[in-house]
């Protein structure tokens, strides 16, 4: 038996809710963002937000306290930011997908984010769908960037080979090639400076001195010129 009611086209296995709901962390430093955003995303049946976060310090305790599938974590947060959280749960928590919601998409930022384990970035531009979409991609161990952060790294991918054709100085000490290394992990000075065990204020000397001799104009230069190099 035959009928006229049009044939439904197939749904995105990523619009479906998932088999279980998934537990998802908020971590943003501004309660007027993570509070609606937490209590938006709960309407969704596949998903449970069991905690929200005010920094990377926060974000770390939860996850160590109760195991969960996705962090949606913002970047530019105080005492601990969420490129070092991300770098963090990659580490200790391999299982924990993180996808990046913030209002920063320069290529600094992504690259960082990326660079430290991030499975998903999107711009705060993002639409609830955008992001439940996002969580659900995560949790099932795929990446998810939104359209502006694809150009972005299209553009950095380009530049690549510019970058790759400019050898690093062969008078470039070993600690400025540390530098240089840590840079294209996406570390912060801080981290770099914790890693290397010098302060701050060294860190930024080597990096003047590294920048000055290779000829390098900004921290994503930096990040294309470590990659080209094969240093990170």
């Amino acid at each position: 038996m035959t009928t006229n009611e049009p044939a439904q086209e197939p749904r995105d296995p990523q619009d479906a809710p998932t088999e279980r709901p998934l537990k998802v962390i908020v971590a943003d430093d501004q309660a007027a963002v993570r509070e609606p955003l937490a209590a938006v995303l709960d309407m969704s049946e596949d998903i449970d937000v069991v905690a929200v976060a005010a920094d990377g310090t926060e974000v770390l305790a939860a996850v160590t306290a109760t195991p969960v599938d996705v962090v949606l974590m913002d970047l530019r947060m105080p005492v601990m930011d969420g490129v070092e959280a991300t770098r963090r749960l990659s580490e200790e928590h391999p299982r924990t997908a993180v996808v990046v919601l913030t209002t920063f998409a320069d290529d600094d930022s992504i690259l960082a984010a990326l660079s430290a384990g991030a499975r998903g970035y999107l711009t705060k531009n993002a639409g609830r769908q955008d992001i439940v979409r996002a969580i659900r991609t995560a949790a099932a161990g795929h990446s998810v960037l939104d359209q502006e952060v694809q150009n972005r790294l299209l553009a950095t991918v380009r530049t690549r080979s510019t970058a790759a054709a400019q050898p690093l100085p062969a008078d470039l000490t070993r600690r400025e090639r540390e530098v240089l290394t840590l840079i294209g992990q996406g570390l912060p000075n801080r981290a770099i400076a914790g890693k290397l065990f010098v302060s701050e204020a060294t860190v930024k000397t080597h990096i003047n001195n590294l920048f000055a001799k290779a000829g390098i104009q900004d921290r994503a230069d930096a990040v294309r010129r470590a990659i080209a190099a094969g240093l990170a």
